[in-house]
């Protein structure tokens, strides 16, 4: 399993969208989305990398790989 890179929100927010994923609602700096598969994701947007355990939370509702994570990048 590759190592799972440092990402700031902002940038995977980007890379889920361009994944088909939508929009649907944002409050403050919290934005949910959901996927093609009908996945639902809530992403908080700040400044900083993710932790590696939220990101592989993420990851997980997302239904996606690190490898696809990577490819994406």
């Amino acid at each position: 399993m590759p190592k799972l890179p440092q990402i700031k929100p902002r940038k995977l927010l980007k890379i889920l969208l361009k994944l088909d994923f939508t929009i649907k609602r944002q409050k403050g700096s919290h934005v949910r989305l959901h996927g093609p598969k009908n996945e639902r994701v809530t992403l908080a947007i700040h400044n900083k990398p993710l932790a590696k355990g939220t990101l592989n939370a993420i990851l997980k509702q997302a239904e996606l790989s690190v490898e696809e994570l990577i490819g994406s990048l």
